[in-house]
């Protein structure tokens, strides 16, 4: 069973000579942008495999001249792969650390006495419990001193690093913000080990690591920039296209004390290294034509003409030879012929990605349709990652496929009772104690005693603290009526509302338990239920917490499994692909688009809202101020206005799939 089927998930193949360049001539060519020696990988194995031999060469290289190896090392889930890698070197492969150093490169501040969540301790868990390194060799800010001895504590963990020779190597992640280390936006090329004031944004990506919804503490001991840039060696990670916009202002971008890892750039001998979809808005990556001779695909050639449209901020139709001339885009003219060639070309490819029947258009020639006609009235099935993400993401095109009259089921994969505050189980509780009152003349015990039970557990309830099972059960059952409430709402009866519950998701905790077969199996039972001719799930692979990628790996380990059974269903079902509030896909990329009239927009806006607990007092909304509502429609929006500004049709809002292939 292949738990793992969204890794694959390739839009946008990207020839190898861009990303693994064969000779120097060629990388300087294609990195003519990049102003750090940055490595890009097809996996993230394969990243932290290049980070982990680089260390071991150096810890080796320490131990034959007698010396120690000096490592500053970071605490973010993007060292997670190399510490892996690095623990199973010394398991298998004998890799000692009893000639390393570890200083880590920060501590939250302050640190109560009693706090599980400090950052050495997320280290020793990762990494120092599992390899040799000598007690008295580990070194880390102390988070639990008065502030009054702060700053000299700075002072001498400065010393310390001196003492013991400089670091060799730096190994650090980077935050959503630039950061390195807790050195948040302002901070000084020149800045040493210091006390900061951590950005709520850190303090939100920080929270993912604690695991817990427990608060992080507002300041940190870090070590400065100026210390992290003494390192012989620097090595910046990042996995994944939620960090894609800033490692291209990291790398591409001026130096700036707005990002401070860009201070990176002035290190003679630092690295970048990221997997393929961290790089994805590199030049190379993303404009290849800019930098090389461009290998033309499909795709390739879609982008650059839509690029050339912004660039010059004209529809398709009206670009000219010069346009694409002055604009290093001649090989398309020696390709097609013309610009008036090529431009009719990309524009019916972007018409034919319009359509008002999602579920095909009965009795119409579907030869440019980006759904068949046949069967005219089809099973569909929209897998939600939690309960409001199927109308958050494509709640216009539900409302066309139930008014077009398919078989329209939602399964909603998680119960989402983290996502619900405290206050609504309050209220919850509030009103089944006041019915109990009221209509059961105060007889059911079973209420009363779990009113009491619920108000003196909340009541003492500490932010570290995880829901009992009892208020677990609450939240996702306040998640179920919403998401009830909105399913009739959009005209789906209640018998086509599945709600799976996959055990992943039920640690009580923002990190989730391991996906497994137990829930590829509980998925798959729906789908040889149903026998869906339509099948769509989330697309949006860089939701800030990885449920939706576990839940996107559930459906496609599940499809997998049918196809290798032999499932005659799968010979008649397409797949699509949506994304949700963070993100659209790139109109390169856009292989279906439903538009929506201002009625449909109010009607998708009216079923998130169904969803009560997700509004202000939901506790995910990250940095983005919007509310749910609000960043879909601008979403939509956007993408209508992209259509638009193209020259082709003005529609009120659109919402994007891409197709995938079993």
């Amino acid at each position: 069973m292949n738990l793992h089927l969204s890794s694959q998930i390739v839009l946008n193949k990207v020839p190898e000579q861009y990303y693994r360049p064969r000779t120097a001539v060629e990388r300087s060519e294609i990195t003519r942008c990049e102003k750090i020696f940055t490595d890009i990988f097809p996996s993230v194995e394969q990243g932290a495999k290049l980070i982990a031999d680089s260390v071991e060469k150096e810890i080796k290289r320490a131990k034959e001249a007698g010396r120690k190896c000096v490592l500053a090392l970071g605490t973010g889930l993007s060292l997670t792969p190399v510490y892996e890698e690095l623990v199973r070197r010394h398991k298998e492969c004998g890799l000692s650390f009893d000639n390393v150093v570890v200083f880590n490169a920060y501590e939250y501040f302050p640190l109560n006495a009693d706090s599980k969540h400090s950052a050495i301790s997320q280290l020793r868990t990762r990494f120092l419990d599992h390899v040799d390194v000598k007690a008295e060799n580990i070194h880390t800010p102390d988070g639990r001193i008065g502030q009054e001895d702060v700053l000299e504590h700075c002072r001498a963990y400065e010393q310390l690093i001196a003492a013991e020779g400089g670091l060799d190597i730096a190994l650090l992640g980077i935050g959503r913000m630039g950061n390195i280390a807790t050195n948040e936006p302002g901070s000084s090329l020149a800045s040493q080990s210091r006390i900061i004031l951590i950005d709520q944004t850190s303090r939100d990506e920080m929270t993912n690591s604690f695991g817990t919804q427990e608060q992080v503490p507002p300041c940190s001991i870090t070590m400065g920039v100026h210390t992290l840039l003494s390192a012989h060696k620097m090595f910046l990670t990042a996995w994944g296209e939620e960090k894609a916009e800033m490692v291209q202002k990291i790398v591409e971008g001026p130096v700036t004390d707005a990002i401070p890892a860009s201070f990176v750039q002035t290190h003679n001998d630092a690295k970048f290294v990221c997997d393929l979809a961290a790089a994805a808005k590199l030049t190379r990556i993303v404009h290849p034509w800019l930098v090389t001779n461009c290998e033309w695909t499909e795709k390739t050639i879609r982008a650059a003409v839509v690029w050339l449209c912004q660039l010059l901020d004209k529809p398709i139709l009206k670009l000219t030879n010069k346009d694409y001339n002055e604009n290093g885009l001649s090989d398309l003219l020696a390709r097609f012929g013309s610009a008036y060639n090529c431009n009719i070309k990309i524009f019916n490819d972007l018409q034919h990605t319009i359509t008002g029947w999602p579920g095909g258009k009965p009795n119409a020639d579907d030869t440019n349709r980006p759904e068949r006609a046949m069967p005219a009235q089809k099973r569909v099935i929209v897998f939600s990652p939690h309960p409001d993400d199927d109308v958050i993401s494509m709640g216009g095109t539900i409302r066309r496929l139930v008014q077009q009259n398919h078989d329209v089921h939602v399964a909603y994969e998680t119960s989402g009772n983290i996502a619900v505050g405290d206050e609504e189980v309050t209220r919850f509780m509030h009103f089944v104690n006041g019915y109990n009152q009221l209509f059961c003349d105060n007889k059911d015990e079973v209420i009363k005693k779990m009113y009491a039970d619920i108000k003196n557990f909340l009541a003492q309830k500490r932010p570290s603290d995880i829901d009992t099972p009892e208020v677990r059960t609450i939240k996702g059952l306040i998640r179920r009526g919403e998401a009830r409430t909105a399913c009739t709402y959009n005209g789906i009866p209640l018998d086509h509302v599945h709600f799976l519950d996959l055990p992943f998701y039920e640690s009580g905790k923002i990190e989730k338990l391991p996906m497994t077969e137990k829930d590829v199996e509980i998925v798959r039972a729906l789908l040889q239920e149903v026998k869906p001719h339509q099948i769509y799930v989330a697309g949006d692979l860089a939701d800030p917490h990885g449920t939706h990628r576990k839940c996107t790996d559930a459906v496609l380990a599940a499809v997998d499994l049918e196809k290798q059974a032999g499932a005659a269903w799968l010979d008649d079902c397409r797949i699509w692909m949506y994304r949700g509030a963070w993100a659209e896909w790139e109109i390169e990329n856009i292989e279906m688009c439903v538009p929506m009239s201002p009625e449909e927009l109010r009607g998708k806006r009216n079923s998130i809202l169904k969803h009560s607990s997700q509004m202000e007092s939901a506790p995910f909304l990250g940095n983005d101020e919007r509310l749910f509502w609000q960043r879909a429609e601008d979403r939509n929006h956007a993408t209508a206005e992209l259509y638009h500004s193209l020259g082709l049709a003005c529609y009120e809002a659109m919402e994007a799939f891409v197709r995938y292939n079993p």
